[in-house]
């Protein structure tokens, strides 16, 4: 009772939305870390459980520093900034990940899970979703539209680390979406590359702003 009266008059809008117990779980996490948790509780309406289930994870050291940041200075965010790394996909059955095809299974197995594992927002649209370059069909891994921030999101797996040309074939994904499937009231595609190991060097000098690349771990 102390510490949630310290941390009440620390914090004017403690969440009347929360009940006590609640704020027990998160009562003693260091001030940013609890402000993200209470802010997701809240908005999510999240009972105790889902709470528990998502500080089990370590949701919040998931995030990206930049994320953190941004939390702590109330910045606005954007479509990938809650987009965890590494992200918890769930292989209940003991799959090998020998393939993109099993990655992609495993996902679409629990597809909700996976879509919170992304953030807020995030609606599935089609897996395999194919697109003609000149005669020939590609096929997106996974089309998914975020409603909140109103753009698509085209997410590529690859079960090895991440190379240059994994982020040239997701650009040209994203620009086709953009040409040819997009309105002029929605904004720019963005993509995610889900791969084994991330490689600073290609993030650094083969990407741009709009791709995301998170690591998967399987759970």
């Amino acid at each position: 009772m102390r510490r949630f009266y310290k941390v009440s008059q620390k914090w004017q809008t403690v969440s009347a939305k929360l009940s006590w117990s609640h704020y027990c779980e998160v009562l003693w996490f260091d001030d940013n870390k609890f402000q993200y948790y209470v802010k997701i509780a809240e908005l999510n309406s999240l009972s105790i459980r889902q709470l528990r289930e998502k500080i089990k994870s370590n949701e919040y050291e998931r995030l990206p520093e930049s994320t953190k940041n941004k939390i702590i200075n109330h910045a606005e965010s954007n479509v990938v900034d809650f987009v965890k790394n590494p992200i918890m996909i769930r292989n209940s059955n003991k799959y090998d990940i020998f393939s993109e095809k099993v990655l992609q299974k495993l996902i679409l197995e629990d597809i909700e899970n996976f879509l919170e594992e992304l953030g807020n927002g995030f609606t599935f649209i089609k897996s395999e979703y194919p697109i003609k370059l000149l005669d020939r069909y590609n096929y997106i891994d996974l089309l998914l539209y975020n409603i909140k921030y109103k753009c698509y999101v085209v997410v590529e797996l690859k079960v090895t680390e991440l190379k240059k040309e994994h982020t040239g074939q997701i650009m040209i994904y994203m620009n086709y979406i953009d040409k040819n499937i997009k309105t002029i009231d929605e904004n720019d595609t963005v993509g995610i590359i889900i791969c084994k190991q991330d490689n600073r060097f290609v993030i650094e000098y083969c990407s741009d702003d709009r791709i995301a690349v998170r690591e998967y771990e399987l759970v």
